[in-house]
This record gives C-alpha cells, sequence and structure tokens, in this order.
C-alpha cells in the first residue's frame, strides 16, 4: 500500500489558524475527502479530487477516504476545528477497527488544529485555566440520558464546562434541558459564555450568569462555556471582559 491518509483540522474558521503542518498535507493530498461545509474553505489545486458530502455519516465517509488510500491515492481528510474532537479521526479509526486486517498497513496521521473551546478560551483570557471538561450535547450518536450523567457528574465536581453542539434545527430542545439540569445543580451566579463563530466575521461573545441566561441564543455555531465556581470575570470600562479560572482551588478541608 502506497496510499496515505491525514486528517486534518481546519480550526475553527480563519485560514491563519491552520497550522502549517495541516498546510502542507493540504498541498500535498491527491484527494480531499470531508463535508462540503469545510471543504468550502479550501482552495484545491488543479488535479486534486474533492469528495464532499453532507454532514452525517461519518464512517461512511471514513470508509470512502480509506478506499482511496489503500488504491495508492494521498487522502487529506478535512475536518473543522481539531480532528480528535468528536470530529472525523475517530470515526478514521473505527472504520479501520471495523474494516480488513490490511488497513492496519496504511499510513495514517492525524494533524492537530485549534478547537472551538481553545479558540473560545482564548478571546475571553483564561476560562479552562483549571479542570475542565467537553462534553458533546448532540444526541445523534449517543443516548440522551448518557449525556445528563456526564453533565451532572461534572457539574457536581465542579470542572468548567465546553459544551458542544448544543442545538440545531433538528434538536432545539436539548439545549434548554442541559440548561435546567445545571441550574438544579450550579449557583445562578456561575459565569456562563455563549461563543458564536468564534474567528469569523459574524463571531458573537456574550459573557452571563447561569441564572440570566437564555439558552435559545444557542445555535450549531455556538461553544458554551460554563465557569467552575471558581471561575471570575474581570470588568474592563468600554472593552469586554476577562474570564478566567485561577490555578489555585482553596483546601476547604482545612
Amino acid at each position: 500500500m502506497s496510499g496515505t491518509l491525514s486528517v486534518v483540522g481546519l480550526g475553527p474558521g480563519p485560514e491563519r489558524w491552520i497550522t502549517p503542518e495541516a498546510h502542507e498535507a493540504l498541498e500535498a493530498a491527491t484527494d480531499l475527502v470531508g463535508y462540503r461545509t469545510y471543504l468550502a474553505r479550501l482552495a484545491p489545486k488543479p488535479g486534486q479530487r474533492v469528495h464532499d458530502s453532507d454532514n452525517g455519516d461519518e464512517l461512511m465517509r471514513a470508509r470512502h477516504a480509506l478506499s482511496l488510500a489503500r488504491e495508492g491515492a494521498h487522502v487529506a481528510v478535512v475536518s473543522g476545528g481539531d480532528p480528535g474532537v468528536f470530529a472525523m479521526a475517530a470515526a478514521v479509526f473505527e472504520a479501520i477497527e471495523l474494516g480488513p486486517p490490511e488497513l492496519r498497513a496504511l499510513d495514517v496521521r492525524v494533524l492537530p488544529g485549534v478547537t472551538a473551546m481553545l479558540a473560545a478560551a482564548a478571546r475571553l483570557g483564561a476560562p479552562l485555566g483549571n479542570d475542565f471538561c467537553a462534553i458533546n450535547l448532540s444526541d445523534n450518536l449517543k443516548p440522551w440520558h448518557v449525556i445528563e450523567r456526564r453533565l451532572t457528574l461534572a457539574a457536581e465536581a465542579d470542572f468548567a464546562i465546553a459544551l458542544y453542539n448544543p442545538a440545531s434545527r433538528a434538536r432545539p430542545e436539548q439545549v434548554h434541558r442541559a440548561f435546567a439540569l445545571l441550574r438544579a445543580v450550579r449557583d445562578a451566579a456561575t459565569v456562563v459564555v455563549f461563543a458564536k463563530a468564534i474567528g469569523r466575521p459574524d463571531e458573537e461573545v456574550h459573557v452571563t450568569t447561569l441564572g440570566a441566561a437564555d439558552p435559545g441564543f444557542a445555535d450549531m455555531r455556538t461553544l458554551l462555556l460554563f465557569g467552575a465556581s471558581t471561575t471570575r470575570v474581570l470588568e474592563r470600562p468600554g472593552r469586554a471582559p476577562w474570564v478566567y479560572t485561577p490555578r489555585r482551588v482553596e483546601d476547604e478541608r482545612a
């Protein structure tokens, strides 16, 4: 097998957030595979084949990419953000595990990208400065009761929480249920951030509290950040506030 497969993260939006390594892989690829919205961000070179598809069956997309690589193509599978965070890298390795043994001989690389929670955190200051977790609110690939349990335990453990894919046209209610769950566990003064379209021209960042937040503001372009009990907001006259979580946690048992 002479082909290769690179799973490439494009970051959340701006071209300047695509790593040099990812740029090199995209330049070297004979074939580009991915969700058409992400592929639309690229300018294919003459001779590159583009295999776009709707958002949906990632496993089918991964199998197609692996098939191309087996035939000798140099394939770049494109993801938004980081390909290892709720994205295509897991689908590629699942397809390898479920596929014929010879797939394991392929040259497969995962190239990191800037994931949405890190881009949002950088805009804000340092809200993920202490322990945090990331939860995908979509129940397309896992049952809702699993999401509820994980969200409850993360809230009780006082993690800062990044919520991916909070709402869509097909799933408008989950974000409201998530807020209700968090409001039952966390203080109403908990810092909440709606980070929408980070890095793009229509970027919006809203800093509020759990008690005052309107879950209906979230959509699929939004990353939600819920602070820990120690997360702080530093107001600045005439400018957006900074949000940070101190690295030090006091021992309440002392």
